[in-house]
């Protein structure tokens, strides 16, 4: 028989996600989510339920999420479910994580990460703007040395 490990989860972050890098250099971002569930039970009652979960996102995703997620942040997870196990005081613990595939960002970017990424933007541009452009000493050679090149 197969399986299938997969889950897709929209919903708000509870906390700023937390980066960290590995031995090798790969990001690695930790998220916390809640998700909300509606219902209304048979007495017609309308009730709300939340459920934390805890998300691992790696790579340059994990960078991004660092870059624009805040806590308040919609996102879309899809990835698979892991049982995270450990032992503490002599107790076994356990607790379902989700290891992300990709997330999505449901918001629209903030103010403050909109202004950091135009400034990038800027930077980049002059630094290739600066590199392209030819110094004046060498245009002036150039005019100099060549005796067809008349300035009118």
């Amino acid at each position: 028989m197969a399986s299938l490990n997969k889950v897709f989860l929209a919903g708000h972050l509870t906390r700023d996600p937390e980066i960290r890098y590995i031995a090798s250099g790969k990001a690695v971002a930790d998220l916390g989510l809640a998700v909300n569930r509606r219902y209304r039970t048979a007495s017609g009652e309308d009730k709300e339920e939340t459920c934390f979960i805890n998300v691992t996102v790696w790579g340059k995703q994990a960078e991004m999420a660092g870059e624009y997620l805040k806590k308040g942040s919609g996102v879309l997870v899809e990835g698979a479910l892991r049982m995270d196990q450990w032992e503490s005081n002599g107790e076994k613990r356990s607790r379902l994580s989700v290891t992300a595939d990709r997330i999505q960002f449901l918001d629209k970017p903030s103010a403050g990460a909109k202004k950091r990424s135009q400034e990038g933007e800027r930077k980049q541009e002059s630094e290739d703007e600066m590199e392209s452009a030819p110094s004046s000493e060498s245009s002036a050679e150039q005019i100099e040395d060549d005796p067809d090149n008349l300035p009118f």
